[in-house]
């Protein structure tokens, strides 16, 4: 349970919400939640109340609201990179014809916020807007191979290390092994170590500075291609990637952030 007070405690019910995929009713969310009956009832009311979810009172059940539709139209134009790299991705797509990601760090998880689909597609888990695991995919490794120490040791912290395949890393040392294997090449592979047949080759998105932004990815199946076959693909695919950090370090995530206003002057 998260342990940022009342407003953690709501974004828990929304997360709790929103993984159904569908709408749901207050019993459903009753039997998996940690809140008692009536403080879980007092958290959806007030969401409800504030639009960030909607109650149907013909069928009794819970959805996510409107204004959370709002906010995430208003957080991808600010905080993500998709807006900015779809030319890219667009360009990238029509020359490799294989499968692109785009992708973010969401806290130790991967956010994947575009994709564009092969000229044959092939059924993967990843779409835009799902969330994945970082150890074990080509995007997740390429973001976390490029943080700071102290940032990277708390999110391999709070990897699962759950072995989807026999190629999964299923340690902290074997990952850090990995992780700096990939810094001294620059870019990642998954090699079938989140889904059996589904390899890739991955490129972190950097500023000139070497912070980190995201990553993207050609991705393939073993029907269709081969590591070396990708690894042939890492000229085209670090200048996309530094096209797209080039672009977005100058409208959007510059390297120097404006001096921090001290909360206690705000109002005088």
């Amino acid at each position: 349970m998260s342990g940022d007070g009342t407003v953690g405690k709501a974004l828990n019910v929304l997360d709790q919400v929103a993984a159904h995929g569908r709408p749901v009713r207050f019993a459903t969310l009753l039997e998996a939640s940690d809140f008692p009956k009536a403080t879980l009832y007092r958290f959806l009311q007030t969401l409800t109340s504030q639009g960030m979810l909607e109650y149907d009172p013909d069928r009794q059940t819970y959805a996510l609201g409107v204004r959370l539709v709002r906010l995430a139209h208003a957080a991808w134009t600010q905080s993500s990179l998709a807006p900015i790299a779809r030319p890219f991705l667009d360009r990238l797509s029509r020359d490799v014809g294989q499968t692109v990601h785009l992708a973010q760090l969401d806290n130790a998880q991967v956010l994947y916020v575009d994709k564009r689909n092969a000229a044959q597609p092939v059924e993967m888990f990843s779409d835009a807007g799902k969330v994945g695991p970082a150890y074990c995919t080509g995007v997740g490794k390429a973001m976390l191979a490029f943080l700071p120490d102290d940032h990277l040791d708390r999110v391999i912290a709070q990897q699962s290390f759950h072995q989807f395949t026999a190629q999964t890393y299923t340690t902290a040392d074997a990952l850090h092994t990995e992780l700096g294997a990939i810094r001294a090449r620059g870019y990642a592979f998954d090699r079938e170590e989140h889904e059996p047949g589904i390899i890739c080759i991955a490129h972190p998105i950097l500023t000139g500075t070497g912070r980190m932004l995201g990553a993207l990815s050609v991705t393939g199946s073993m029907q269709t291609a081969n590591l070396d076959q990708l690894e042939g693909l890492a000229p085209r695919l670090a200048q996309t990637a530094q096209s797209i950090a080039h672009e977005a370090q100058a409208w959007r995530f510059p390297d120097t952030d404006p001096p921090a206003t001290d909360v206690q002057d705000i109002g005088t």
